[in-house]
């Protein structure tokens, strides 16, 4: 199958040109919720910072870190009523440290997203809606995820409408489980998993005719960048961070597609 110029391009690109917004305060506050995979919170907090300096502009950010385990226990269960009110903890305290709308930088935990939104005293940034808006935008039908487990088997929590998605085989989907959960954990990159998992990415491709692979674990950004990544794909945690920068009046250019 032949791709189109776009899928061939990463968007892993660092931020190069950002534009202050008229409309945004100066003095927004993004609150993170940290330690739902401390590798992809590091990414963020690099590539927010980075953006920000970019265009001579203060990051103002305060953190609270969540445990990864108790998050990964309340997905397991599927107790999403749980992992809101956890989550909603944190975003409380983040407000009370003056956050202006927080940001939960992992997918999985988008799990409760509908039930978060319901009780959270801040508004979130939602890693869903930004992929699913960007698939729209690059008019992609056939697309396969890159996950947990929880993330594979919901189709990203049934918010990618329209889109023809291709689930792996089950000893498939258990192999990219495995290896996301250890790499989110460990913060640890395996040159073998990355190997298995751009060989898998390939079988995809040819086997089941997909665009693209949405890699839909924020801490993909620590495995695959610009420099070792030949599968078409999509970098939902780059797609989220350009959220963010917009909301906070920080705007990116569109990632750059190569």
């Amino acid at each position: 199958m032949k791709n189109p110029h776009w899928a061939r391009r990463s968007t892993n690109a660092t931020v190069e040109s950002v534009t202050p917004s008229k409309t945004q305060p100066v003095d927004t506050l993004i609150g993170l919720v940290g330690g739902l995979g401390v590798g992809a919170a590091i990414h963020y907090y690099r590539a927010l910072a980075a953006a920000h300096d970019d265009r001579l502009r203060p990051l103002r950010l305060v953190m609270d870190h969540a445990s990864i385990s108790r998050a990964t226990e309340y997905a397991s269960k599927g107790d999403r009523h749980g992992l809101a009110v956890y989550l909603a903890g944190f975003l409380s305290r983040l407000k009370s440290a003056g956050a202006t709308f927080g940001v939960i930088p992992a997918v999985t935990p988008h799990l409760c997203i509908d039930e978060l939104k319901r009780i959270t005293p801040l508004p979130v940034i939602d890693i869903t809606e930004a992929v699913a808006s960007a698939v729209r935008e690059r008019k992609l039908s056939k697309v396969a995820l890159f996950g947990t487990r929880f993330v594979i088997e919901s189709d990203l929590y049934g918010r990618l409408a329209g889109v023809d998605v291709v689930r792996p085989r089950p000893d498939e989907v258990e192999f990219v489980h495995r290896a996301y959960t250890h790499l989110a954990h460990s913060a640890t990159v395996s040159d073998d998993d990355r190997r298995q998992l751009t060989d898998l990415a390939g079988t995809l491709e040819k086997r089941e005719g997909v665009d693209a692979i949405l890699l839909a674990g924020t801490d993909f950004a620590l495995m695959f960048d610009a420099s070792n990544t030949s599968f078409p794909h999509l970098d939902c945690a780059r797609i989220h961070i350009d959220a963010i920068l917009r909301a906070a009046g920080t705007t990116a250019a569109a990632p750059a597609i190569v």
